[in-house]
Parts: structure tokens; C-alpha cells; sequence
């Protein structure tokens, strides 16, 4: 059973920035497994914003592309997302996950059915 545990997240004005972490326990899965980051805002789905392969190679949503960065420290399984520039519309609470991605972000989906508690994210003036 693989546990989650995500943090790093809190209160920024609008263009500001965060590093959020998420550490895997249970199994070493971010050095065998693509992993992600998903984001969910009150009254919206789940959805996917980054992920990163075993190989080091990175995707991420079009609406997150050039001011998030996924990254990974497979010794120490974990897996961060550094978010600059934010927006209001970033405002969600965010969680990782292993993702099960071939070369296509939209038809991506978790891996596991856990999840973490996730970290706040709240974009405010």
C-alpha cells in the first residue's frame, strides 16, 4: 500500500510562487513509475497538471505550461512542483500520484487508488 503525503502549499498573491513536495511511502514508486501532480478546485474534478517519467522526461497542461516545473528525487522518492506565476484560477488543493502515461496527457490516469491529503494552494490578493 503506497501512502502519499504532499506539502509545501499556502496562501501567495498573484504572481507569486511555491515549491510543493510529495514523498511516497510504502514502495519506492517515483524511480520505477511516471508520477504527477493533479490539482482539484471546489466544485471541479480532479485533474492532471504534470507529470514526470522514469526517464526524466516532463509534460504538463496547457494551462500550467511554462510557469510550473515538475521534478524528482528518486532516492529520496519524491517528487516536487515548482509553481511561479501564479494566477487566482490556481487555487486548489493539489496531490500526486503515479500516473499512467504513454506519450499522451489527455488519456493519462492515475495509478493508484490512495490519495493524499493534498496541500492547499490559495492565490489571493
Amino acid at each position: 500500500q503506497v501512502q502519499f503525503v504532499e506539502s509545501g502549499g499556502g496562501v501567495v498573491q498573484p504572481g507569486g510562487s511555491l515549491r510543493l513536495s510529495c514523498t511516497a511511502s510504502g514502495r519506492s514508486i517515483f524511480g520505477i513509475y511516471t508520477a504527477g501532480w493533479y490539482r482539484q478546485a471546489p466544485g471541479n474534478k480532479r485533474e492532471l497538471v504534470a507529470v514526470i517519467t522514469d526517464a526524466g522526461s516532463t509534460d504538463y497542461a496547457d494551462f500550467v505550461k511554462g510557469r510550473f516545473t515538475i521534478s524528482r528525487d528518486n532516492a529520496m522518492n519524491t517528487v516536487h512542483l515548482q509553481i511561479s506565476s501564479l494566477k487566482p484560477e490556481d487555487t486548489a488543493v493539489y496531490y500526486c500520484n503515479g500516473v499512467n502515461y504513454v506519450d499522451d496527457f489527455r488519456s493519462a490516469f492515475p495509478l493508484f487508488d490512495s490519495w493524499g491529503q493534498g496541500t492547499q494552494v490559495t492565490v489571493s490578493s
